[in-house]
C-alpha cells in the first residue's frame, strides 16, 4: 500500500527484524542467527527479569552483582535481569519501599551478566555471516542513537547487543527530534504506550498496526483504519495498489423525490438588529428559540419514545438536529446529522449524564434506542460500584437540564 519507513527502532529482539527490513541481514541469516541465539540462551541456567516503575538512577544503586540493568524503556520504568534469587529478593526490597514491580514472563535474564558465556560462541557464528551497511536509518539499542555502519557490519556489536540493556528510551527521543509518526509493527500497543511516557513526546502520532490480543477488533477492519489515520497525519499512500484486487459492481439505487419543504434562513432585517425587543421594564427580551421542523421521510415508522430515558434522549437529539419529532429507531444520519452533529450530540449527552461516555461507544448506537441502551448498560457499571447515597446523587444529576 506504499507505506514506507523513514527510519526504523526495534526493541531487543525487534532491532534484529528492523536490521533486516533495513538489509543488514538476509532473512536467511536472521532467522538463522534468531535461532542459533535462542539455543544459546537455552543453555543456561534460567533467571527472571523485573519491571520496576522508577528511573536507572534509583534503581542501580540496589543491584548487586547477581542483577543488571536489562532495559531502560522510558525515564521512570526500568527492567532488572539476573538470577531468580536474586530477582526475587530485590522485589522484596522494592516491596519494603512501598515500589510495586512486576514480575515478566520470561524463562532467562535476557541483557544480563547471565549472558556472557555464550558470546563467543555468538560472536563466531556472526561471522560467519554477511552484514552490510543499512538502506533505512537505524535506531541502536545499545548506544540509544543511530547505529553506524561500522557498528551495523561489526559482529562485537551484536554481541554486545545480546548483553547490554536495552536503551529505548534514548532511542525514541533520538527518533522523534524530528516530526515523525510512529507505527508499531505487530500485534497490540506495548511499543507505543512505552514511548508515550518519554516528556514531551505524547503529542506524537503513534500507531498499532494490529489489535491487542484482548481487542475483539477485526484484524482487517483494525489495520484499514490506522492506513487512514497514517494518510490523515500525511503519509502517502499508493491507493492504486489498495484498490488493484477490487471488483467494481454497479448497485441500482432508488432515486429520491424532492421534499417540497422550504429550509432557507431569512436574514434579520436591520431594523430589527439594531433595536431588539424590550420587555416593558426596559430589558432585551430573550431570543426565541429555533423553530424545530418537521421529521423527515425515512423508510422505518415513527416510533415515540417509549420511556423518560428515551424522552430525555430524544430531547437532546431534537436540540442538535432542530427536528420537531424523532423515533426511536430513527438514524441520526439519516436525519440529516453529520460527523460535526455527532460530535455536538455527545458532547449534550456527556453534559447531562454525569458519567464517563466513551465517544466510539456512543458513535456505534445512532438510534435513540441503541444509544438508550449503550448508556444504561454504563450507568449500570457506574452505579454498582458506587455506595447507595451517592448512587442516588448521581441518579438525581441525571439529564438535569431536561428535568
Amino acid at each position: 500500500w506504499g507505506i514506507k519507513p523513514s527510519a526504523l527502532i526495534g526493541h531487543s529482539i525487534g532491532e534484529y527484524v528492523a536490521a533486516t527490513l533495513a538489509d543488514v541481514f538476509s532473512l536467511e541469516d536472521a532467522l538463522k542467527l534468531v535461532v542459533l541465539r535462542g539455543k544459546l540462551i537455552q543453555s543456561l541456567p534460567t533467571g527472571a527479569m523485573l519491571s520496576v516503575p522508577r528511573p536507572v538512577e534509583e534503581i542501580q544503586p540496589l543491584l548487586n552483582p547477581a542483577l543488571s540493568i536489562a532495559a531502560i524503556n522510558a525515564p521512570a520504568l526500568t527492567v532488572v535481569s539476573g538470577s531468580t534469587v536474586a530477582i526475587e529478593d530485590l522485589e522484596q526490597t522494592l516491596s519494603t519501599r512501598g515500589i510495586t514491580a512486576r514480575r515478566l514472563h520470561t524463562s532467562h535474564a535476557f541483557h544480563s551478566a547471565m549472558m556472557e558465556p555464550i558470546l563467543a560462541a555468538f560472536t563466531d557464528e556472526l561471522r560467519r555471516v554477511q552484514l552490510s551497511a543499512p538502506t533505512i536509518p537505524l535506531i541502536s539499542n545499545v548506544t540509544g542513537t543511530w547505529i553506524t555502519s561500522d557498528e551495523a557490519t561489526d559482529p562485537r556489536y551484536w554481541a554486545r547487543h545480546l548483553r547490554q540493556p536495552v536503551r529505548f528510551a534514548d532511542g525514541v527521543r533520538e527518533l522523534l527530534a524530528q516530526d515523525r509518526v510512529l507505527l508499531e509493527v505487530g500485534p497490540g500497543h506495548t511499543l507505543s504506550s512505552i514511548a508515550r511516557q518519554i516528556p514531551d513526546q505524547s503529542a506524537a502520532v503513534m500507531l498499532s498496526s494490529l489489535p491487542h490480543a484482548r481487542d475483539d477488533t477485526d484484524d482487517r477492519a483494525f489495520v484499514l483504519g490506522t492506513l487512514g489515520k497514517l494518510w490523515l497525519a500525511g503519509a502517502s499512500v499508493d491507493w492504486t495498489s489498495f484498490y488493484a484486487e477490487e471488483e467494481r459492481r454497479r448497485v441500482q439505487l432508488p432515486t429520491y423525490p424532492f421534499e417540497r419543504q422550504r429550509f432557507w434562513v431569512d436574514a434579520q432585517t436591520p431594523a430589527l438588529q439594531a433595536n431588539p425587543p424590550l420587555s416593558e421594564e426596559g430589558r432585551v427580551e430573550d431570543t426565541p428559540p429555533p423553530a424545530l421542523h418537521g421529521r423527515p421521510a425515512l423508510l422505518n415508522d415513527y416510533v415515540a419514545p417509549r420511556n423518560e430515558f428515551e424522552q430525555s434522549i430524544g430531547a437532546i437529539w431534537q436540540e442538535v438536529l432542530g427536528i420537531e419529532q424523532i423515533g426511536v429507531y430513527d438514524n441520526f444520519f439519516e436525519l440529516g446529522g453529520h460527523s460535526l452533529l455527532a460530535t455536538q450530540l455527545v458532547s449534550r449527552l456527556r453534559e447531562a449524564i454525569p458519567i464517563d461516555l466513551p465517544l466510539s461507544r456512543l458513535l456505534e448506537a445512532m438510534t435513540i434506542a441503541e444509544q438508550s441502551e449503550v448508556i444504561e448498560e454504563l450507568l449500570i457499571e457506574k452505579l454498582e460500584e458506587l455506595p447507595e447515597a451517592e448512587a442516588q446523587r448521581l441518579m438525581a444529576t441525571m439529564f438535569r437540564q431536561q428535568m
